[in-house]
């Protein structure tokens, strides 16, 4: 999965997301709102009004995201203006059965601009969704994508090679295999890093790199895995541990002068997987704080960048710890 270059000639919204059900559902709210107010005869029965017209669009309007939550796949594999369509049909003829049933249930007849108005709405909000979609791809989404991924800082760079300079009479084997290290690394950070990556590489990477940091640190750096339930064919956002562990390398052991132990923990849950990395809190670190808090925020805007509203970020300090947590949606490469 990737952010596209290139906007198709009409963006169909991803209706399993989150933050498009959302969206749809205050936009849609918004303009029942709107037509209540329009339409009222007088101030007094408004509220009636609205209820009564809630009732005859909210269960049409959840009936048809349900339906296009089980449609998405095919959706997506369709020419946009066949699900364009798809989508429209859809809102229409569940307003349809819903304007039957009351009619059923409360008298009356059914009518047709319910429908076509649902038919409306639907095209409105397709349009819509397409235009926020066209401002984050390609120039924008690219441009701010570019600024915020991770980077390793330039210290990071310059004490790597040292550190390797100071082994390479007494170990030269471990001096060549901390060069082979750092030379991955950045390579990763070359890559294409619009792309979602498997797990199992984000773990590879930042093995690699707490292995060139602990050739620098020695045994002040302890690093605790606790990865066993880690889904083989689970998919994130590439350079998501790196820098987290580069924070906490930074701010929880650099300025300690005992030993310290970075905790990396993941594990599958129900709807999708859990990242827990935590470290030491010295008072040292006091003036990389706010370092540690802009990294963070540009973390939260990569990952609302790759899963809108379906990804949650957590930080704070307890009990002498700072705990990063992390909770993504399941993506499989499958």
């Amino acid at each position: 999965m990737s952010i596209p270059l290139r906007p198709a000639v009409f963006i169909i919204p991803d209706f399993r997301n989150q933050g498009v059900w959302l969206r749809a559902l205050l936009a849609a709210n918004l303009l029942m709102l709107v037509v209540a107010l329009i339409g009222h005869r007088s101030i007094d029965r408004l509220p009636g009004e609205i209820v009564e017209l809630a009732a005859r669009v909210e269960p049409a309007l959840v009936l048809t995201l349900m339906l296009l939550y089980g449609l998405a796949p095919w959706l997506k594999s369709q020419p946009a203006w066949r699900s364009a369509l798809l989508v429209v049909v859809l809102a229409m003829l569940a307003m349809l059965g819903m304007e039957a049933l009351l009619a059923r249930l409360l008298g009356g007849e059914t009518g047709w601009r319910a429908p076509l108005a649902a038919g409306a709405s639907a095209a409105l909000l397709l349009g819509w969704f397409d235009l926020r979609a066209r401002a984050l791809a390609p120039a924008l989404a690219e441009a701010r994508l570019a600024a915020l991924t991770a980077r390793i800082r330039p210290h990071f760079f310059f004490n790597s090679l040292n550190a390797v300079l100071g082994v390479m009479r007494d170990d030269p084997r471990r001096a060549e295999l901390a060069l082979e290290e750092l030379s991955e690394l950045f390579r990763a950070l070359m890559r294409d890093n619009r792309k979602f990556v498997p797990l199992s590489e984000e773990l590879a990477l930042a093995r690699k790199y707490l292995d060139i940091e602990k050739l620098r640190l020695g045994e002040r750096l302890q690093v605790r895995w606790e990865v066993a339930d880690c889904p083989a064919d689970l998919i994130v956002l590439p350079l998501l541990l790196q820098p987290l562990l580069e924070n906490a390398v930074y701010h929880g052991i650099e300025p300690g002068r005992e030993k310290g132990e970075i905790r990396v923990h993941i594990a599958a849950e129900r709807d999708g997987v859990h990242i827990e990395i935590d470290n030491p809190v010295s008072p040292a670190q006091e003036p990389h704080r706010s370092g540690n808090r802009m990294a963070l925020a540009n973390l939260r805007e990569r990952l609302m960048l790759f899963y809108d509203l379906e990804a949650r970020l957590e930080y704070g300090e307890r009990a002498g710890r700072y705990r990063v947590c992390i909770d993504l949606p399941k993506r499989s490469a499958r």
